[in-house]
């Protein structure tokens, strides 16, 4: 289970004891604390707390990379205009309206990127193709920049739409990589003016091989899909309806299963999902492939009910890693604790720990880094590395699309049979969205790694992937419960 935030859990013991000396209950004496406070209620601190939460998230930074190539013409006033580019957060009111569309994307299993316009990529008709756009791309093979060629003659252009309230624009999209040093990977899409402004959130989904723009700053998701007649809302009905259709049969087959008993096949823990397998008529399988289309069915006589907050355990690439091994990084940078050699600690992005370690993201590579200072001087030193493909591989693994099927035993002349009550469909998080909330320190990771003094070996539980609670909806979509019966 993951720990109540400090701040929540000290006003709750102040609340316990003040229960105690007023004997009030225990809603009372919360809303008590909450007004001492300067909330109305316990409701209103915990909403504002949130919404202090949502705001700790940073947005990504601007990315101006094309700004220093040499094929490109700056004169004064673009270099002027360079200075003027987003340096800090983006206003409260925007970012909050940012963070619930994006929730709102993932809560319908939506896979997406982001991107920035500049002001002087505006004037120059240039965007950065940044590593989680490039990322995404690949992800859903709609292109891949490393299999480009460097040119002009080399350059892609495709089809795309400016979704809006009321209307889907289509307009054509560049996809190139210039003759220079690096051939760093470009887009721009024509009439991106009439669509977004310089700071602009853009979300880009890939639909039918076509990207799809969402401007996250100017629309409310939430307003879209309550509107009848809204583009938008019919946009998310077409992507969700063509990526649920091996979910919706299956769903299907499941509802006629459930309209009259099924009988027991075999015995012991796995007799239930056996059973259903059977009757689906999928044939026993010991492989860990997904049971049906790529959907993992977990079944029971008992409901799990499991917060996740570990995403993942994932050592680092050794092979590329300065230090080759848990027990060299715990020799490094580890600490006596009673009879224990421990290393025990957070890594964010944001800020290096105690022991001076911290996280850098550079193009799709996730670095350890030590990070102290000697007369004034910041030092720097390698610790480990993780490829991202590897992350996210490790992310789908752990957590798959999966149908939690619920049912009842019931005997019938001595035989056992089942029926089968309801299903939880939880679907695989959004892969594009792991390295970017690894960016922002929404997910973090855990160190532990110790040396037993009893018999000197080196044991790591980690290193483990975190996610708070309050951010899975960046994440994982929704689960969605479905009766059966």
């Amino acid at each position: 289970m993951s720990k109540e935030h400090p701040y929540i859990a000290s006003l709750k013991k102040q609340a316990k004891i003040l229960k105690k000396q007023k004997n009030i209950i225990n809603t009372k004496a919360l809303d008590e604390i909450a007004k001492q406070n300067g909330h109305s209620n316990w409701t209103a601190l915990l909403r504002e707390f949130d919404k202090t939460q949502k705001l700790k998230t940073p947005i990504a930074k601007v990315s101006t990379t094309f700004s220093e190539s040499d094929d490109i013409d700056f004169d004064e006033e673009d270099k002027e205009l360079l200075t003027k580019e987003r340096k800090g957060e983006i206003p409260q009111d925007i970012k909050l309206n940012v963070l619930e569309n994006k929730k709102i994307l993932t809560s319908h299993s939506i896979e997406y990127s982001i991107f920035e316009p500049t002001k002087t990529g505006f004037k120059k008709s240039i965007l950065d193709a940044t590593q989680p756009v490039r990322t995404h791309f690949e992800l859903t093979n709609f292109h891949c920049y490393h299999k480009q060629p460097q040119g002009p003659e080399f350059k892609k252009i495709t089809e795309a739409y400016f979704l809006s309230s009321s209307i889907s624009r289509q307009t054509k999209m560049s996809l190139y990589r210039p003759i220079t040093k690096k051939g760093d990977p470009r887009m721009w899409f024509t009439a991106l003016s009439t669509f977004a402004e310089a700071g602009d959130q853009i979300a880009i989904i890939i639909f039918n091989n076509s990207p799809y723009l969402l401007n996250l700053t100017k629309v409310n998701l939430k307003n879209e899909l309550k509107t009848s007649n809204s583009k938008i809302a019919f946009f998310i009905y077409k992507y969700t309806k063509q990526t649920n259709k091996i979910a919706d049969e299956l769903l299907t087959k499941l509802k006629e299963l459930a309209k009259k008993p099924i009988k027991a096949v075999g015995c012991g823990d796995t007799t239930v999902g056996m059973s259903i397998e059977c009757a689906l008529g999928i044939p026993p399988n010991s492989s860990k492939q997904p049971d049906y289309k790529g959907i993992e069915l977990k079944s029971g006589r008992k409901k799990k009910n499991k917060t996740r907050t570990t995403l993942f355990a994932q050592v680092a690439d050794w092979s590329n890693s300065y230090c080759k091994s848990s027990a060299e990084i715990l020799d490094h940078y580890g600490y006596q604790r009673e009879a224990d050699f421990k290393l025990y600690c957070t890594l964010s992005t944001q800020k290096k720990n105690s022991q001076g370690l911290k996280f850098e993201i550079k193009e799709d590579i996730l670095y350890e880094w030590y990070i102290t200072e000697q007369n004034g001087k910041e030092i720097r030193k390698p610790v480990a590395v993780w490829n991202g493909a590897t992350l996210r591989s490790r992310l789908h693994e752990k957590h798959s699309e999966t149908f939690w099927i619920e049912v009842e035993s019931i005997f019938i002349n001595s035989e056992e049979y089942f029926n089968l009550k309801s299903v939880i469909h939880t679907k695989t998080p959004l892969l594009n969205q792991l390295m970017p909330l690894i960016e922002n320190g929404v997910i973090t990771m855990d160190h532990l790694i110790k040396r037993n003094a009893k018999n000197n070996r080196v044991s790591e539980k980690g290193p483990l992937f975190k996610i708070d609670k309050c951010n899975l909806d960046l994440l994982f979509p929704k689960p969605i419960k479905y009766t059966l019966n």
